[in-house]
């Protein structure tokens, strides 16, 4: 389906240096940032005294917030629990009081706000414990990588797998950076979103590097740059209308899913909005600098008995 087709093939990679040194800069601040202020990590990362309570009706989940805040508690997670009577709390670690005093503190000025309240349990999450999910993140990270490299160079060609990987890369780190420049939480969820990007951009990617494989096989005549660029604009209607409807699902969730939606979605926001920039001028362009040809893809010649000029002559990929 399409909204609409452009007749003419848009020179995108005329323009392919001057974007990537854009995007060269901004994932220089982005990885800058990450060193110098670091990630604002979460309970879950960091330990922390977690409670869940629950209440007699539905809770208003911006008046326990608001009951905690007066505590000069920051940083704490208020969600629904498994029903909307149930309320899940995760406060960071206070120096000076102990897991037992914070959340006898929170009990107390919740059961003052409201007299059903009551507290299911609480424990205590320990450092030990984040450092043990950041590894495990960081693990999976890595196996994610590892499967799309391996993955795209075994349907097309390592140079298009190094370009793939390099773009996604290049959007993890600038969300990272976002996160690190603004301070925002980083979450589990937020770490699953960033997982989700990168399926999400590698996607965009075997798009494009589909449809330049099957260019290679039809237009004969055209150089690589003109293989590339006619393969961007024959799919920017089927991009606008795949990203315009995640985009719009995703800030649905980022300005009407409250606080425990909301780092997740500013997240996939990001990582869409740059997943589209990287796959056209980040792969795309990386994939032509490290001379992406017609022989890489295409096995065989032309028979003599054929024509040039017929889209399904010479031989298959």
């Amino acid at each position: 389906m399409e909204f609409f087709k452009i007749k003419r093939d848009i020179p995108f990679m005329r323009h392919a240096l001057v974007f990537n040194v854009v995007s060269l800069l901004t994932f220089l601040a982005a990885v800058f940032f990450l060193f110098s202020r670091g990630l604002h990590l979460s309970v879950e990362f960091t330990g922390g005294t977690l409670m869940e309570v629950s209440y007699a009706q539905p809770a208003d989940l911006n008046s326990v917030r608001g009951t905690v805040a007066t505590l000069g508690l920051n940083d704490v997670q208020v969600q629904n629990f498994g029903t909307a009577r149930d309320v899940l709390i995760r406060m960071p670690v206070q120096k000076g009081v102990s897991s037992t005093q914070q959340s006898e503190r929170v009990m107390t000025a919740l059961r003052a706000a409201d007299p059903s309240a009551s507290m299911r349990r609480t424990e205590f999450v320990g450092p030990q414990v984040g450092d043990e999910l950041a590894t495990d993140g960081l693990k999976a990270l890595a196996f994610v990588i590892a499967g799309i490299m391996i993955y795209l160079a075994l349907r097309f060609e390592w140079k298009f797998a190094v370009a793939a990987i390099i773009a996604n890369l290049h959007d993890v780190v600038i969300i990272l950076g976002f996160f690190a420049f603004f301070q925002w939480e980083f979450s589990l969820p937020v770490l699953a979103a960033v997982l989700a990007v990168l399926g999400y951009s590698v996607n965009e990617s075997v798009v494009v590097f589909d449809r330049i494989r099957e260019n290679f096989r039809r237009y004969r005549k055209m150089n690589s740059t003109e293989i590339i660029n006619n393969a961007i604009t024959s799919t920017i209607s089927r991009t606008i209308i795949t990203h315009g409807s995640t985009q719009l699902m995703v800030l649905s969730m980022l300005l009407f899913g409250g606080a425990t939606l909301h780092y997740f979605a500013l997240a996939l926001t990001i990582g869409i909005l740059f997943g589209i920039y990287s796959s056209v001028f980040v792969a795309a362009a990386i994939a032509m600098w490290l001379g992406i040809q017609r022989e890489d893809l295409v096995k065989g010649g032309v028979r003599k008995d054929e024509d040039p000029n017929d889209p399904n002559a010479g031989a298959t990929v």
